[in-house]
């Protein structure tokens, strides 16, 4: 344990923590995750229209088309708004004007993603004549040609401005002045290349990313138990070395989480049954059936801390409850601590893979669901469960055995740690 240990802190951890640290990593990390607020609340609005309350759900059937408004303008167009926050992000790192290289951004995406389409005739009750964009091309099946786009729109505003082609305006110009003719050049630029490469040669950036990336997203966030193990065995081998796991492989696998939960939803939303969504290795599934009290499903460790014999333990696992409970382990695992400890890092790696397991083969079987929805981090494991999988009792059950099993593993190794525990504390007594 100790050499693989070490072999990862020497090989692997610089490696992963350089691409973590990456200036274009960085900033589809953070654009992404701006958009979080919107699918959260996005989310909501699929749960209220699917109360399981019969008497409710005659009540808000006549407003069911009117309710459904509010998840089409935050999940159902969330391509749109990453493509603002990737390109903000990436023009910041760069000191460059944010606003000018966010909206030029958009500009790019809508030509590539969402060209419009003309309806020459009217159709009475239907649609209207006129241009129309389908808002459907701008949700999370877009979100990698939205990540290029943004990234290719502000390298070629930093191309021209390194290369002094620009717009200048006389000193004492107004800054939002000046930013917005020195932005002329770039958005000529970037309006002609997208245009051309999908109006007029008619490449889909899209479409191409889609059939390169689409095994990937299958195999990492889809229906794949070895793909689910091996995301699951990264974070906590990334947790252990004392590196955040999701903040090392966010910028690979926060994109296709966030498509993956964004696509069930969808689908969920347009009727499809709650056992036949398209993706299990959801982050939700993850966060509610694995990560139970935080990563390495710590809060296990936390109850037996609580009572355990040894006086610093103890004190840390009352100190961690709270926290754990809502799914912050920080406390524990730096300070019991699980990080380069062997003892703990075993339990650590081992109890999520397991239960990582068991949930895949019990949402395989129908015994529950897959989640359909996105809730904020912090809630209790069980209810979260039990509303993200369209209120069913089984996932909330099933949050309840992975932890007796979480108990059970960490259990002989938590023994042992208590042990060396103890020996130390007679020691400094004596």
């Amino acid at each position: 344990m100790n050499n693989f240990v070490a072999l990862l802190e020497e090989k692997v951890a610089p490696v992963a923590g350089k691409l973590g640290a990456q200036r274009h990593m960085r900033a589809i990390r953070k654009g992404i995750v701006a958009t979080m607020p919107l699918m959260i609340v996005g989310s909501f609005f699929t749960i209220l229209l699917n109360l399981p309350i019969e008497a409710l759900a005659q009540m808000i059937e006549p407003y069911r088309e009117i309710l459904d408004i509010p998840f089409r303008y935050t999940v159902g167009i969330l391509a749109l708004y990453s493509t603002f926050g990737i390109a903000s992000s990436l023009a910041e790192s760069y000191d460059m004007d944010e606003m000018s290289c966010g909206l030029i951004a958009l500009m790019g995406f809508l030509i590539t993603a969402a060209p419009p389409l003309r309806v020459f005739e009217s159709v009475e009750g239907v649609i209207g004549a006129g241009r129309f964009i389908n808002i459907a091309n701008l949700n999370s099946a877009s979100l990698f040609s939205a990540i290029v786009v943004a990234i290719v729109t502000v390298e070629i505003y930093r191309f021209l401005l390194v290369k002094n082609i620009t717009i200048k305006m006389p000193a004492g110009v107004p800054s939002e002045v000046s930013n917005s003719f020195t932005a002329l050049f770039p958005t000529a630029i970037t309006l002609l290349l997208f245009w051309v490469l999908r109006h007029l040669v008619g490449f889909d950036i899209n479409a191409m990313l889609s059939n390169l990336l689409s095994p990937l997203q299958g195999f990492l966030t889809g229906n794949s138990l070895f793909g689910g193990l091996l995301t699951v065995l990264l974070i906590t081998i990334f947790w252990s070395l004392g590196i955040h796991g999701p903040a090392i492989l966010g910028p690979i696998i926060r994109p296709f989480w966030d498509m993956s939960i964004a696509e069930n939803m969808d689908a969920f939303t347009n009727g499809v049954g709650i056992h036949e969504l398209p993706n299990i290795f959801t982050e939700q599934f993850l966060q509610w059936f694995v990560w139970i009290g935080g990563a390495g499903a710590t809060l296990a460790l936390v109850v037996l801390f609580m009572s355990s014999k040894s006086k610093y333990l103890r004190s840390l696992g009352r100190l961690s409850f709270i926290p754990g409970l809502f799914n912050i382990n920080e406390p524990i695992i730096f300070g019991a601590p699980i990080v380069m400890n062997p003892i703990l890092a075993i339990p650590f790696i081992l109890a999520p893979l397991v239960t990582t397991t068991l949930s895949y083969f019990l949402t395989v079987t129908n015994v529950v669901p897959m989640m359909m929805a996105r809730l904020p981090f912090s809630m209790i494991s069980p209810i979260a469960a039990w509303i993200s999988t369209n209120w069913s009792v089984m996932a909330g059950i099933l949050v309840i055995i992975n932890f007796l099993i979480s108990l059970a593993i960490y259990y002989p190794f938590f023994k042992v740690f208590e042990k060396q525990q103890l020996a130390k504390e007679l020691e400094a007594e004596a």
